[in-house]
């Protein structure tokens, strides 16, 4: 049973493949073969007799999953995620989560082998902080930029997640957009939501007040 209904949501990831591939709009030779070619599987798997439809079924479900594991090597304008691909890209560096330090990496970690007197251990969590505080401007920017993209991008996921698909690298990117976007847009946050926020705010003022402090003493040398 739980089998069945896989393949049955592993069809709808399917069909939405053939949908965005196209089958005679296509001016891609590649593009429109494997809409047919998977469209054909399909059709074949939904008419075939109860005896052979279990097996056909997964034969379909199998060439869709090896379809949509080769997914980044589709045309171009046939992409599933395309849109966000620039996005995604920065994003998985961007992670606010992440404590890795974005800027001077290697010298980070030269460094924190290093004994460290308090000075510098001082200034060292300075520039931690701050780079949390740029990850997440960066991303707030990057969120506002999605936004045309979102609501395929959603659609996409939902359909790989209903067939089971191993998780791929964009859904948790994906559901970071939109856990950003509900945190932007939340009209009544609720406790840990509003800690979230009001850690961001401490953490932006703090920047904005270096930046300002910053930009004062580079002004007296002018």
């Amino acid at each position: 049973m739980v089998e069945s209904v896989r393949c049955k949501a592993t069809l709808e990831l399917g069909k939405r493949l053939v949908k965005e591939l196209g089958l005679d709009q296509s001016v891609d030779t590649l593009g429109r073969w494997m809409a047919h070619y998977i469209a054909e599987l399909i059709q074949d798997a939904e008419k075939a007799s109860a005896e052979e439809k279990p097996e056909k079924m997964q034969a379909c479900s199998v060439a869709i999953l090896n379809l949509w594991e080769h997914r980044r090597m589709l045309p171009d304008g046939k992409r599933p995620f395309e849109e966000l691909e620039p996005i995604l890209r920065t994003l998985e560096s961007l992670n606010p989560e992440d404590d890795t330090p974005r800027y001077f990496r290697s010298v980070r970690a030269v460094v924190d082998d290093a004994e460290e007197n308090d000075e510098t251990k001082s200034w060292l969590k300075l520039i931690d902080g701050l780079d949390y505080s740029a990850k997440i401007l960066i991303r707030y920017c990057l969120t506002q930029a999605a936004q045309n993209a979102l609501n395929k991008s959603l659609e996409w996921v939902s359909l790989a997640e209903a067939a089971v698909v191993d998780e791929s690298a964009e859904s948790p990117l994906v559901h970071m957009i939109v856990e950003e976007d509900s945190l932007l847009k939340a009209s009544d946050p609720d406790e840990k939501e509003k800690k979230h926020i009001e850690d961001r705010i401490e953490r932006l003022e703090s920047f904005a007040k270096m930046a300002m402090e910053v930009a004062k003493e580079l002004k007296q040398k002018l």
